[in-house]
Protein backbone atom coordinates (compact mmCIF):
# COMPACT_ATOMS: atom_id res chain seq x y z
CA UNK A 1 0.00 0.00 0.00
CA UNK A 2 2.80 2.39 0.96
CA UNK A 3 4.54 1.16 -2.46
CA UNK A 4 1.46 2.15 -4.27
CA UNK A 5 1.25 5.36 -2.59
CA UNK A 6 5.03 6.37 -3.23
CA UNK A 7 4.50 5.44 -6.92
CA UNK A 8 1.61 7.84 -6.89
CA UNK A 9 3.25 10.51 -5.54
CA UNK A 10 6.32 10.01 -7.69
CA UNK A 11 3.54 10.04 -11.00
CA UNK A 12 2.28 13.01 -9.24
CA UNK A 13 5.91 15.34 -9.18
CA UNK A 14 6.92 14.05 -12.51
CA UNK A 15 3.43 15.19 -14.26
CA UNK A 16 4.32 18.36 -12.50
CA UNK A 17 7.57 19.02 -13.76
CA UNK A 18 6.72 18.11 -17.37
CA UNK A 19 3.65 20.81 -16.80
CA UNK A 20 6.15 23.43 -15.23
CA UNK A 21 8.83 22.34 -17.98
CA UNK A 22 6.48 22.25 -20.92
CA UNK A 23 4.84 25.81 -19.85
CA UNK A 24 8.13 27.31 -19.58
CA UNK A 25 9.05 25.86 -23.09
CA UNK A 26 5.90 27.34 -24.52
CA UNK A 27 6.30 30.91 -22.79
CA UNK A 28 9.75 31.04 -23.96
CA UNK A 29 8.48 30.36 -27.48
CA UNK A 30 6.27 33.22 -27.20
CA UNK A 31 8.94 35.71 -26.26
CA UNK A 32 10.54 34.84 -29.18
CA UNK A 33 8.20 34.81 -31.61
CA UNK A 34 5.71 37.71 -29.68
CA UNK A 35 7.94 40.37 -31.56
CA UNK A 36 8.16 39.49 -35.06
CA UNK A 37 4.28 39.02 -35.07
CA UNK A 38 3.69 41.97 -33.79
CA UNK A 39 6.32 43.24 -36.52
CA UNK A 40 4.45 41.27 -39.38
CA UNK A 41 1.19 42.60 -38.15
CA UNK A 42 2.05 46.45 -38.21
CA UNK A 43 3.42 45.81 -42.06
CA UNK A 44 0.07 44.11 -42.98
CA UNK A 45 -1.86 47.07 -41.51
CA UNK A 46 0.62 49.96 -43.22
CA UNK A 47 0.36 47.98 -46.48
CA UNK A 48 -3.72 48.17 -46.46
CA UNK A 49 -3.56 51.37 -45.05
CA UNK A 50 -1.36 52.56 -47.96
CA UNK A 51 -3.35 51.39 -50.34
CA UNK A 52 -6.35 53.96 -49.10
CA UNK A 53 -3.38 56.64 -48.02
CA UNK A 54 -1.59 58.31 -51.29
CA UNK A 55 1.79 58.96 -49.97
CA UNK A 56 1.28 62.75 -50.50
CA UNK A 57 -0.72 62.86 -47.43
CA UNK A 58 1.56 61.42 -45.20
CA UNK A 59 5.54 61.88 -43.58
CA UNK A 60 4.59 59.89 -40.19
CA UNK A 61 4.30 56.66 -38.95
CA UNK A 62 0.21 56.25 -39.71
CA UNK A 63 0.33 52.58 -37.64
CA UNK A 64 1.86 53.94 -34.65
CA UNK A 65 -0.02 57.05 -34.33
CA UNK A 66 -2.90 55.67 -33.11
CA UNK A 67 -5.76 55.77 -30.67
CA UNK A 68 -8.05 52.79 -29.23
CA UNK A 69 -11.64 54.03 -29.36
CA UNK A 70 -14.37 53.03 -26.70
CA UNK A 71 -17.60 50.49 -28.01
CA UNK A 72 -19.81 52.36 -29.75
CA UNK A 73 -22.95 51.35 -31.87
CA UNK A 74 -21.51 53.96 -34.63
CA UNK A 75 -18.45 51.68 -34.94
CA UNK A 76 -20.45 48.19 -34.92
CA UNK A 77 -20.30 48.10 -30.68
CA UNK A 78 -17.20 45.56 -30.81
CA UNK A 79 -14.51 46.35 -28.71
CA UNK A 80 -10.40 47.81 -29.07
CA UNK A 81 -11.74 49.87 -32.16
CA UNK A 82 -8.87 51.33 -33.62
CA UNK A 83 -8.01 55.37 -35.03
CA UNK A 84 -4.82 55.50 -37.52
CA UNK A 85 -3.95 58.95 -37.82
CA UNK A 86 -1.97 60.28 -40.55
CA UNK A 87 -0.41 64.13 -40.44
CA UNK A 88 2.08 65.42 -42.93
CA UNK A 89 4.82 68.46 -41.91
CA UNK A 90 3.31 68.45 -38.83
CA UNK A 91 -0.66 68.74 -39.73
CA UNK A 92 -3.39 66.33 -39.19
CA UNK A 93 -4.26 64.92 -42.91
CA UNK A 94 -6.65 62.10 -42.52
CA UNK A 95 -7.83 59.23 -40.17
CA UNK A 96 -8.85 55.93 -40.48
CA UNK A 97 -10.94 54.80 -38.50
CA UNK A 98 -11.64 50.53 -38.23
CA UNK A 99 -15.42 49.90 -38.07
CA UNK A 100 -17.60 46.85 -38.50
CA UNK A 101 -20.44 46.06 -40.39
CA UNK A 102 -22.82 43.23 -37.88
CA UNK A 103 -24.95 42.59 -40.70
CA UNK A 104 -23.09 40.61 -43.59
CA UNK A 105 -24.56 37.40 -45.09
CA UNK A 106 -21.85 35.45 -43.41
CA UNK A 107 -21.45 37.29 -40.79
CA UNK A 108 -19.55 40.34 -39.27
CA UNK A 109 -17.84 42.36 -42.15
CA UNK A 110 -14.58 44.16 -40.60
CA UNK A 111 -13.70 47.33 -42.67
CA UNK A 112 -11.27 50.14 -42.68
CA UNK A 113 -12.76 53.52 -43.39
CA UNK A 114 -10.70 56.62 -44.74
CA UNK A 115 -11.63 60.20 -44.32
CA UNK A 116 -9.40 63.54 -44.57
CA UNK A 117 -9.82 66.31 -42.33
CA UNK A 118 -13.15 67.67 -44.50
CA UNK A 119 -14.82 64.78 -43.76
CA UNK A 120 -14.45 63.06 -47.55
CA UNK A 121 -14.03 59.62 -48.23
CA UNK A 122 -10.60 59.03 -49.19
CA UNK A 123 -11.00 55.04 -49.35
CA UNK A 124 -12.73 51.97 -47.63
CA UNK A 125 -11.20 48.51 -47.42
CA UNK A 126 -12.55 45.65 -46.25
CA UNK A 127 -9.63 43.62 -43.98
CA UNK A 128 -11.90 40.40 -43.63
CA UNK A 129 -15.15 38.45 -44.02
CA UNK A 130 -16.96 35.56 -44.22
CA UNK A 131 -19.31 36.47 -47.11
CA UNK A 132 -20.18 34.07 -49.87
CA UNK A 133 -17.66 33.02 -52.03
CA UNK A 134 -18.44 34.42 -55.31
CA UNK A 135 -21.26 36.96 -54.03
CA UNK A 136 -18.86 38.06 -51.17
CA UNK A 137 -16.57 38.97 -54.39
CA UNK A 138 -18.12 42.30 -54.83
CA UNK A 139 -17.14 44.10 -51.33
CA UNK A 140 -13.11 42.84 -51.88
CA UNK A 141 -10.68 45.75 -53.74
CA UNK A 142 -9.01 43.14 -54.97
CA UNK A 143 -11.79 41.23 -57.10
CA UNK A 144 -14.48 43.81 -57.76
CA UNK A 145 -14.19 48.31 -58.20
CA UNK A 146 -17.12 48.12 -56.61
CA UNK A 147 -16.06 49.37 -52.76
CA UNK A 148 -13.75 52.52 -55.15
CA UNK A 149 -17.24 53.85 -55.65
CA UNK A 150 -17.05 55.50 -52.01
CA UNK A 151 -14.53 57.42 -53.13
CA UNK A 152 -14.72 61.31 -52.61
CA UNK A 153 -17.99 60.54 -50.62
CA UNK A 154 -19.04 62.73 -47.56
CA UNK A 155 -21.95 63.38 -45.84
CA UNK A 156 -22.34 66.87 -47.33
CA UNK A 157 -22.45 65.44 -50.68
CA UNK A 158 -25.02 62.38 -49.89
CA UNK A 159 -28.34 62.50 -47.96
CA UNK A 160 -29.23 60.16 -45.34
CA UNK A 161 -31.36 58.22 -47.47
CA UNK A 162 -28.68 58.54 -50.43
CA UNK A 163 -26.81 55.24 -48.20
CA UNK A 164 -28.62 52.77 -49.40
CA UNK A 165 -28.09 50.31 -52.89
CA UNK A 166 -30.53 51.80 -55.56
CA UNK A 167 -32.89 48.63 -55.36
CA UNK A 168 -34.11 50.88 -52.04
CA UNK A 169 -33.77 54.10 -53.24
CA UNK A 170 -30.65 54.90 -52.62
CA UNK A 171 -27.63 55.74 -54.54
CA UNK A 172 -25.36 53.17 -54.60
CA UNK A 173 -25.38 50.55 -57.53
CA UNK A 174 -25.68 46.34 -56.18
CA UNK A 175 -25.07 43.11 -58.06
CA UNK A 176 -28.48 41.15 -58.61
CA UNK A 177 -28.95 38.60 -55.94
CA UNK A 178 -26.16 40.04 -53.91
CA UNK A 179 -27.60 42.90 -51.64
CA UNK A 180 -26.81 41.55 -48.51
CA UNK A 181 -23.35 42.56 -48.35
CA UNK A 182 -23.40 45.93 -50.16
CA UNK A 183 -26.43 47.10 -47.86
CA UNK A 184 -24.30 45.80 -44.60
CA UNK A 185 -21.41 47.44 -45.94
CA UNK A 186 -23.18 51.09 -47.01
CA UNK A 187 -24.65 51.32 -43.74
CA UNK A 188 -21.05 50.86 -41.95
CA UNK A 189 -19.09 53.38 -43.79
CA UNK A 190 -22.09 55.57 -43.52
CA UNK A 191 -22.17 54.98 -39.30
CA UNK A 192 -18.56 55.65 -39.60
CA UNK A 193 -18.66 59.09 -41.32
CA UNK A 194 -21.42 60.16 -39.12
CA UNK A 195 -18.99 58.72 -35.55
CA UNK A 196 -16.12 60.92 -37.66
CA UNK A 197 -18.33 64.14 -37.85
CA UNK A 198 -19.36 63.55 -34.08
CA UNK A 199 -15.74 63.03 -32.99
CA UNK A 200 -13.66 65.32 -35.77
CA UNK A 201 -12.00 67.45 -32.63
CA UNK A 202 -11.30 64.68 -30.84
CA UNK A 203 -9.67 62.38 -33.64
CA UNK A 204 -7.33 65.26 -34.82
CA UNK A 205 -6.04 66.10 -31.07
CA UNK A 206 -2.79 67.22 -31.17
CA UNK A 207 -1.97 64.95 -27.95
CA UNK A 208 -3.86 61.02 -28.28
CA UNK A 209 -5.93 60.49 -25.58
CA UNK A 210 -5.82 56.38 -24.30
CA UNK A 211 -9.38 56.16 -25.59
CA UNK A 212 -12.08 58.03 -27.26
CA UNK A 213 -15.35 59.16 -25.45
CA UNK A 214 -18.61 59.54 -27.23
Amino acid sequence: MKELSRATVVAALNLLAFTIVGTAILAYAFSLTKAPIAKSEEAEKLKLITQLLPHSMFDNNVVRDDITLRTDPLLGNEPDRHAYRASLHGKPSAVLLETVAPDGYGGKIFLLVGVNTQGEIIGVRVISHNETPGLGDYIDAAKSNWIKGFDGLSDARYKPEDWQVKKDGGKFDYMAGATISPRAVIKAVHKALEYFDAHHDMLFAPAAPAQAGK
